[in-house]
C-alpha cells in the first residue's frame, strides 16, 4: 500500500511560499494539496485560481486542487488552465456528477470527488468506472486545524473495500484530508489509503523536513 503525504498549502506561510515548497519537496513530496474555498459552500475564502497559477510557476509537483466551492463546473477550465493536475470537487456541490466528472477527464486531468464526513461512501460506487480520485474528508472542510472525526476511519475503510469489490483499486487514489498529524497518520493509513493530506501537523512543526519523515515512518 502506497504511504503518500500531501502538504496542505492552506497550512504554509505565503509570505515565503517557494521556501515552504522546496522545503517540502526536499522532503520528499511529490504533490501539493491546495484548498480552495469561496466563502460559500464552506465558511471560509481562501484561494481562486490565479493563485494556482502562481502556486504552478513555482514548482513541477503534482498540484491536487481541492474545489470547496458552489457550482464547481462554473470554474473547471479556469482552475485547469492555472495548472491543476488533478482537479477534485465536492459530491453535495454538483447537480449531474458524472457529466462534471466527464468534463475534467476530456481536458486531460484527473478527477475526483471529495465527501463530507456525513456523506455515505456508497454513494460514489456508480461513479467508479470514471473516478481517479476519492477524497474523504475527516473534518467538516471550511478551516484547517480541526480535530480528526475517528468516526471517519470505518468510512475509509468501506471505502477501500468498495474499490476493491469493484476492481478499480488500483485506477483509483484514495485520499483523506482533515485532522491527519503524527498522532492520527497511522490510524489512516490503516484503513486502506495512499494519500493523506496533512496541513497545520507539518507546516506547525519546527522542523518540517523531520517531521515528514516521522509522518512517513508512523
Amino acid at each position: 500500500m502506497n504511504r503518500i503525504i500531501s502538504p496542505s498549502l492552506l497550512s504554509a506561510d505565503f509570505s515565503i511560499l517557494k521556501e515552504q515548497i522546496d522545503i517540502v519537496k526536499k522532503a520528499g513530496a511529490q504533490r501539493l494539496h491546495i484548498d480552495c474555498m469561496d466563502g460559500h459552500f464552506v465558511p471560509n475564502f481562501t484561494f481562486g485560481p490565479f493563485i494556482v497559477k502562481a502556486i504552478r510557476k513555482l514548482t513541477d509537483l503534482h498540484l491536487e486542487t481541492h474545489l470547496m466551492i458552489d457550482n464547481p463546473s462554473n470554474y473547471f477550465d479556469d482552475f485547469i488552465d492555472a495548472g491543476s493536475d488533478t482537479l477534485i470537487f465536492h459530491y453535495e456541490a454538483s447537480n449531474d456528477l458524472r457529466r462534471d466528472l466527464e468534463t475534467i477527464k476530456q481536458k486531460g486531468v484527473k478527477c475526483g470527488l471529495a465527501i463530507k464526513p456525513e456523506t455515505s461512501h456508497q454513494l460514489l460506487e456508480k461513479y467508479l468506472d470514471i473516478l481517479d480520485y476519492i477524497l474523504i474528508m475527516s473534518v467538516s472542510p471550511g478551516f484547517g486545524g480541526q480535530g480528526f472525526i475517528e468516526e471517519t476511519l470505518l468510512k475509509m475503510k468501506l471505502t477501500h473495500e468498495m474499490c476493491i469489490n469493484h476492481n478499480c483499486r488500483d485506477k483509483i487514489t484514495l485520499g483523506v484530508d482533515g485532522g491527519v498529524n503524527i498522532k492520527t497518520i497511522n490510524k489512516v493509513y490503516q484503513t486502506g489509503v495512499d494519500v493523506t493530506v496533512v496541513g497545520s501537523g507539518l507546516y506547525k512543526a519546527d522542523d518540517i523536513i523531520e517531521r515528514f519523515k516521522e509522518l512517513e515512518t508512523q
